[in-house]
């Protein structure tokens, strides 16, 4: 079977999966993890991307999830994946100054000097005197 003659998914399908994607990305924004982590527990993909390529972990981290951020981070979810405009998790972290979020993503290994604006950039741009900490910690330890 070739991809001309493989069956097409059907309206209802498509209509599915819309759904579902819909439930796990509203799901990460809110921080419901029962929801989110069932799915992802049954098979639903961890790195799953909304239109502007924000991931699950990205729309937890970014609301301020600490935990959720935590067991995406340990099913997987990618800590370093940026969305379409270059960012990363941990420099929307920066951005909103939750330095419990910022802390979860460097023990999963989030790298701060990845992106447009970097992590680093923008903690010290902001001030986030904590995350430039929590930074400075992180490099130390790898280092």
């Amino acid at each position: 079977m070739n991809e001309d003659t493989r069956p097409q998914p059907t309206a209802a399908e498509d209509e599915a999966v819309i759904a579902l994607a819909t439930t796990m990305l509203e799901a990460a924004r809110s921080g419901d993890a029962d929801t989110l982590l069932s799915l992802i527990d049954q098979g639903a993909p961890v790195n799953l991307r909304d239109g502007g390529g924000n991931s699950s972990l990205m729309l937890a981290a970014y609301h301020g999830h600490a935990t959720l951020v935590r067991e995406l981070a340990a099913r997987g979810g990618d800590v370093d994946l940026t969305n379409d405009r270059g960012q990363s998790p941990l420099a929307g972290v920066a951005f909103k100054g939750t330095a419990d979020v910022a802390r979860e993503l460097l023990e999963a290994g989030a790298d701060p000097d990845l992106g447009t604006p970097s992590a680093a950039e923008t903690a010290q741009y902001f001030e986030r005197e904590e995350i430039t900490a929590l930074i400075a910690q992180a490099r130390r330890t790898e280092g």
